[in-house]
């Protein structure tokens, strides 16, 4: 799959949000601009969250004006698919890939899905409350040794700074 920074947006964001109507209507005014006035024409989604979900949700209703965009699927599992999986994924998505990078990355997969889709994008759209903390199991805490954890999309956010990335924040939107 060949870079395609310039013209294209990922979304990340907490697994649960405060999903309003001004927070849809605002993420819609935002991707309508990039389309429009960013010449984004490739979204790039991964899985696992609402604001996934949504985001992928105002895409799909938005290629029905915009036919030429297009929405991309980045798995974190399942690195070989069969035809009939993929054809299912295709029925949603133009397009879905399993990053070979990622293939050994054990608990961290979705992290490193999330820095792919960030490599491969000039813009991303991120759903990231600051204040949110991610949940701690009995395991977890003895793996982490008291430091504070980081959530995956604050990892993502702190990776798509460092890169430079065009970021648009939409949390505070919600209200």
């Amino acid at each position: 799959m060949e870079k395609l920074a310039l013209h294209s947006c990922c979304f990340i964001g907490h697994r649960r949000i405060a999903k309003t109507a001004k927070l849809t209507n605002d993420l819609r005014r935002i991707i309508e601009d990039f389309i429009l006035n960013k010449s984004v024409n490739t979204f790039f989604f991964g899985s696992r969250s609402e604001f996934d979900k949504l985001c992928y949700e105002i895409v799909s209703d938005l290629k029905l004006s915009y036919p030429t965009i297009r929405r991309i699927y980045v798995r974190a599992e399942y690195p070989l698919i069969d035809n009939d999986y993929k054809s299912y994924l295709l029925q949603y998505y133009e397009e879905t890939y399993f990053p070979q990078k990622i293939e050994k990355a054990g608990k961290a997969v979705y992290i490193e899905r999330n820095y792919e889709m960030i490599d491969r994008c000039a813009y991303c759209i991120i759903y990231y409350d600051e204040n949110y903390l991610p949940s701690i199991t009995g395991s977890t805490k003895r793996r982490s040794g008291g430091k504070k954890l980081q959530s995956g999309t604050q990892l993502a956010y702190n990776y798509a700074r460092q890169k430079k990335l065009y970021l648009h924040n939409v949390f505070n939107y919600k209200l």
